[in-house]
């Protein structure tokens, strides 16, 4: 814009005032035909200045961290949302402005490590380590060196909580990892015992305890009120807090142990979907074609590892089952990139037979029923029946065995220290995720096809991901008709520019996605 005549700074003129640049204006031929309406734009600009805004001074003992954010989003409601997170942080980087740049620091460490955590996430096991609160204003009279230390202390303790899950679970990536707000209750619990657990068996016990806040959305709903009510748990360090946090599951659900009917959800977000995974990473769960057991040593990437639908997509939408039926989760299995693309879409009739023929057990060691009559498309229903039967025994056997310290060890793997290929992208909250199932319900009572929720993109010719999209349609909402589409939301910049040079329309909003889909797909089937 530098020596461009139709630019003007606009320091220079709320400094200077329009005199000046009328003058200059006056003597440019160049700018002479619309010399009224370049004068009145500097006018309306300059007169800025003068507009009278009315502010209200909202003040008081009660005007809570909480109370505060709640009205500034009232007030701001067409903007960006301000989280309670954003305006404690505020307060926090008046006395100390580097305090965002070194949270992100750690937050970068674990996205290297394949963990994609939210600066809010971090500051509120910042909070619970310091203060022993779920709320963020009791932070409002912390003092700067304590959060300086306890930043540290944090980090220390989250690293040590995702090296545990990592090796005792196999949970060893974002899209695998539930429960993120059971964190800052670890990481209290953590302090409370000079920073690591006593014994294995109380690892045990508290990773007991985390599987089942993921399986039955502990903190799902108001995270704040129930993770004070767990913090005060175990407040008191009598060696009973475990205690307290397990019976205070089993008040809520009546009963701990699995059945067959919990395993009844669809789709990637289901709670019980990073079981499954466990399972296979805790089980001996052995690859198809190779037989070799889908341990830890195996993975490489976060990808190596990819989602099989065991009756193909394909095969049962041609027989006339619905979405939910599709992609139930009693239909998913992890098995290698190469087994996974060699079995392609054929008749699981035939390729269950032959894999059973040529690799005896290896898929009992992924609980398929060995009636070979449910391995038909006719007898689907029965066939998911039957494995979640086969999953559920497993389940309550493993989470058994965690609580009673029978489960054999394992070696001990520093994951924090590992580098995986960053892949950006990916859902962070059960709410997203819920807002994106609804889009895609929406989408589908269109009369178009359901979108791939977590898709990898992947590149053609190594097939290395290189991003993961919200929800995307990769043949487009109409097959040859309409180019690849994907709906991002939250996403950073990373994300969309990997989905737009693949060839992806992306949306970042739903009300501008809803009206493309209205205006351009629909009218196309019109």
């Amino acid at each position: 814009m530098r020596d461009d005549p139709y630019w003007i700074n606009i320091t220079e003129l709320m400094q200077k005032g329009v005199g000046e640049f009328i003058k200059e204006l006056i003597s440019n031929p160049e700018l002479g035909p619309r010399l009224q309406d370049y004068i009145n734009r500097l006018n309306a600009i300059e007169g800025i200045k003068s507009i009278d805004l009315h502010i209200d001074e909202v003040t008081g003992a009660n005007k809570t961290v909480d109370v505060v954010v709640d009205i500034f989003n009232r007030v701001n409601s067409g903007g960006t949302k301000l989280s309670k997170g954003d305006l404690a942080l505020a307060k926090i980087c008046a006395g100390w402005p580097e305090a965002r740049v070194e949270m992100k620091k750690r937050l970068e460490k674990w996205r290297q490590a394949g963990f994609n955590f939210q600066l809010d996430w971090f500051l509120r096991n910042i909070n619970t380590v310091l203060t022993g609160e779920a709320l963020f204003s009791a932070l409002e009279h912390v003092k700067i060196e304590e959060f300086k230390y306890t930043i540290t202390l944090a980090e220390k303790t989250i690293d040590y909580i995702l090296n545990i899950i990592s090796s005792r679970l196999g949970l060893s990536h974002t899209r695998v990892l539930g429960s993120r707000y059971s964190f800052p209750l670890m990481s209290r619990y953590l302090v409370h015992h000079g920073g690591k657990l006593t014994d294995s068996r109380e690892r045990d016990r508290l990773l007991y305890w985390y599987v089942h806040t993921f399986l039955w959305g502990r903190y799902a709903g108001s995270t704040e009120s129930v993770l004070n009510r767990d913090l005060g748990l175990i407040e008191v360090n009598d060696g009973h807090g475990l205690d307290r946090l397990i019976q205070e599951l089993r008040q809520n659900r009546g009963d701990l142990r699995l059945h067959a009917n919990d395993f009844q959800g669809s789709s990637k977000g289901a709670r019980f979907y990073p079981m499954i995974y466990m399972l296979t990473r805790v089980c001996h769960a052995c690859d198809w074609e190779s037989g070799s057991e889908l341990s830890e040593h195996m993975l490489g990437g976060m990808s190596a590892l990819e989602l099989h639908h065991i009756f193909p997509k394909a095969r049962l939408y041609d027989h006339g089952y619905n979405r939910s039926e599709v992609n139930a989760i009693a239909n998913f299995t992890f098995l290698t990139k190469e087994t996974n693309l060699s079995i392609s879409d054929r008749d699981p009739a035939i390729y269950l037979a032959d894999i059973e023929r040529n690799n005896p057990g290896v898929l009992e060691s992924h609980w398929i029923p060995m009636d070979h009559n449910l391995w038909s498309v006719e007898r689907y229903h029965d066939f998911l029946a039957a494995r979640r039967e086969l999953l559920a025994q497993t389940a309550n056997h493993f989470l058994e065995g965690l609580i009673e310290g029978a489960v054999p060890e394992t070696a001990e793997v520093s994951i924090t220290e590992r580098t995986v290929e960053a892949v950006p992208g990916g859902v962070t909250t059960e709410a997203e995720e819920e807002v994106l199932n609804e889009f895609n319900e929406w989408v589908v009572a269109k009369g178009l096809p359901e979108g791939e929720f977590l898709y990898e993109l992947t590149d053609e010719a190594t097939h290395r991901p290189i991003a993961i999209l919200d929800l995307a349609w990769p043949d487009g909402l109409q097959s040859g008709l309409s180019q690849p589409v994907a709906l991002l939301l939250d996403e950073e910049t990373g994300t969309i520019e990997a989905a737009s040079l693949a060839g992806f329309k992306c949306f970042t909003e739903l009300s501008v996605f809803k009206h493309y889909v209205e205006r351009d797909v629909l009218a196309l089937t019109a």
